[in-house]
């Protein structure tokens, strides 16, 4: 079964719209978690404009499914993970000034990088992953750096989903082919929601985890907290 981390980072932008502390990060992830979530992702931004370095930290202690934290490995963000060991870090090459990630890296021309900051964090016991994009060239790129894992970014696919469903899938199947003869595992994020979730976890082979923030808080607001979680559970099994 594909595992379902949730990611968090919505919730804290409401509740950094307001000051204060509503939603509760600690309380909500406590209920996601109890709801059937099997991980919790975050992604702290240089300007914690959202995830807070501290909330990371405040976490720590607090997940109890598998702790997945995303960004890019600029000095400040190697040191936050080192710190709070979470159980993956999910490098992403993503700009201080990016609304969201819209890109994979580049494993070719950053190769000896990413390499050398993957050793450091698999040295501490940290499982790693690469966000990149459904390029063979891209995974094969990867296992050549050392990850445990990939995560396919999936926005092409939910773009195309509803006009040509079928032909959008294929890239990624083909890179998760790739990854499995390389012995890379796979994860997927970005855009996936229920309505093209269960397509895509059918068609990909051995696909480990999804981490989903956006559409599931979205679709949350007219369905429940709950109620969405256990949907996308049920879509995944």
């Amino acid at each position: 079964m594909t595992k379902l981390s949730v990611n968090i980072n919505k919730l804290a932008t409401l509740r950094n719209s307001r000051g204060g502390n509503v939603p509760d990060l600690i309380k909500a992830t406590k209920d996601i978690e109890a709801f059937g979530a099997q991980g919790i992702t975050i992604h702290p931004r240089p300007d914690e404009r959202h995830i807070r370095y501290q909330d990371a930290r405040d976490l720590k202690g607090v997940v109890s499914t598998e702790f997945n934290i995303e960004g890019n490995p600029i000095p400040k963000f190697i040191d936050l993970v080192l710190e709070v060991k979470p159980t993956q870090v999910t490098l992403v090459p993503d700009a201080e000034d990016a609304i969201t990630s819209n890109s994979g890296w580049d494993t070719i021309k950053h190769k000896a990088f990413l390499k050398e900051t993957i050793q450091t964090f698999k040295s501490n016991g940290i499982r790693t992953s690469i966000f990149v994009d459904p390029d063979v060239a891209m995974v094969e790129g990867a296992a050549y750096t050392g990850t445990d894992r990939i995560e396919l970014y999936t926005e092409s696919f939910a773009q195309h989903y509803f006009e040509k469903r079928s032909e959008a899938i294929q890239p990624f199947i083909t890179a998760a082919n790739k990854a499995r003869e390389m012995d890379l595992g796979v994860n997927a994020g970005h855009d996936l929601s229920l309505d093209n979730i269960k397509y895509f976890s059918d068609r990909i082979p051995d696909l480990l985890e999804v981490s989903i923030g956006h559409a599931l808080i979205c679709e949350s607001l007219y369905l429940g907290l709950e109620n969405v979680v256990n949907m996308y559970l049920h879509r995944l099994g």
